[in-house]
């Protein structure tokens, strides 16, 4: 039954990111396509893909009847054992990423895959630190956490991971640094950025690690010269390039990886969520040539027990034919526009909106108590009572039937690149009429 359900989860289980005491979890029941059901029978427009990560949409049997084949051959060996399904993979993404990017180190999830590129980057180099962006998510494990500027990782300040450096985004809605344009706040960023680098000392920086495209801490567009002068920075001082493509890969923004916007190759790329659209955890920490060349005399001293697990890189290989036979990533671009344009009309229409941002189908609103001003309607970690306006207008969207991301004061779109221009318009619609309230709280 459905209340024992709940109660099970509630009573043996722990859940994340949250006090324990007063939660209320959906109860999902099925999903498929780009809509799921809870144990009444209530049907949910998922706009958010979960989280950021269900790009094929739900329930598509073709990842079961792959998971199922390799199973019935087998599911687990050890990983320094080959496999046709891991080799396979790992060629498949050679040769999906650009440049001479060409190696995959399989982990289990994001924040792994994160924690590695470090470690990779550091035992490469020989140097130590990590040159990242206050407004960035990495992950929740020490390092990964550590790395990004989340303020959740607040608990853990005092035991977080050393050899971590933050600078300022090229935020130009809120720039630190004022600019009068995208292009001018992208060059004070970089400029901010190899300033911070040489008051680190450059020969103890082992790596910038930066998203591809920015994803949970606001979807900040990078401006154009950005992510080329990450490259022309990281080369000056024999600095290596991270994508963190975790939230952005596999057509999330239009493109295979976000970092392909920008005509960069990265030294190493970060992949989890759309690597299996969620379907089973899997992520990979993937190298240039000249990387996986220095460990070929010397040990790579990383590794992990389910490291290429036969089965997940099953149901990835799939995933991938499936973005790639149903033209997804072509449709996350042209999906992308069409909400882009479905905007301008909710922007006239809603006072609140203060700035909507957007990649392919990683997008996000951000709300505001006055345009002008650009007064934050909820704080930056907001909590208690301050928090309260997000909390009504996230459970509205979920009376209403939708489930997205609402946090602070953005209200992210990341829905399923399968999604339709019908389904959109559903979408919007229930935004928009959640967006009534946070328009009561403006005071332009």
């Amino acid at each position: 039954m459905a209340v024992d359900i709940i109660k099970n989860s509630l009573d043996y289980t722990l859940f994340s990111w949250s006090k324990q005491r007063g939660l209320n979890p959906l109860n999902i029941e099925r999903a498929k396509g780009a809509y799921f059901w809870d144990s009444t029978g209530k049907k949910y427009l998922d706009f958010n893909s979960q989280l950021m990560n269900v790009n094929i949409g739900h329930g598509d049997q073709r990842i079961t009847e792959a998971v199922s084949r390799q199973m019935k051959d087998f599911s687990f060996v050890y990983p320094g054992a080959a496999t046709e399904v891991r080799g396979e993979l790992g060629k498949k993404i050679a040769e999906l990423t650009s440049g001479n990017l060409t190696k995959t180190l399989f982990t289990n999830s994001g924040a792994e895959a994160i924690e590695n590129a470090v470690k990779v980057a550091r035992l490469y180099t020989g140097r130590t630190k990590i040159i990242c962006q206050y407004r960035a998510y990495h992950g929740a494990t020490y390092g990964a956490i550590s790395a990004g500027g989340d303020p959740r990782k607040h608990a853990v300040d005092d035991q977080q991971a050393p050899g971590f450096v933050r600078v300022e985004n090229p935020y130009f809605y809120r720039c630190p640094w004022n600019s009068k344009s995208m292009e001018e706040c992208g060059e004070l960023a970089l400029r901010n950025l190899e300033q911070v680098i040489n008051y680190e000392n450059p020969g103890s920086v082992a790596a910038i690690l930066m998203e591809g495209e920015s994803g949970s801490s606001g979807c900040i567009k990078y401006p154009k010269n950005y992510w080329q002068g990450l490259r022309r920075i990281a080369d000056k001082y024999g600095i290596l390039l991270i994508s963190d493509e975790v939230m952005s890969g596999f057509g999330r923004t239009g493109k295979w990886f976000g970092v392909d916007h920008h005509n960069v190759t990265p030294d190493i790329m970060a992949l989890a969520k759309g690597l299996t659209s969620g379907y089973i955890p899997l992520g990979g920490t993937v190298v240039t040539d000249t990387i996986a060349e220095a460990f070929n005399e010397k040990p790579l001293v990383i590794g992990l027990t389910y490291s290429a697990h036969a089965v997940a890189c099953a149901a990835g290989l799939e995933n991938i034919r499936i973005i790639e036979s149903e033209n997804l990533v072509e449709n996350a671009a042209s999906k992308g526009l069409y909400l882009e344009r479905k905007m301008r009309v909710l922007i006239d229409k809603h006072p609140s909106i203060g700035d909507f941002r957007n990649t392919g189908l990683l997008g996000c609103i951000e709300l505001v108590k006055n345009r002008e001003t650009k007064e934050q309607l909820i704080p930056w970690n907001a909590k208690g009572a301050e928090g309260a306006i997000g909390a009504k207008i996230a459970g509205k969207l979920k009376e209403l039937g939708m489930f997205t991301f609402v946090k602070w004061n953005f209200i992210f779109l990341a829905p399923p690149l399968i999604i339709t221009e019908e389904q959109i318009d559903e979408g919007l619609e229930i935004i928009s009429k959640a967006l009534e309230i946070a328009d009561q709280y403006y005071e332009g």
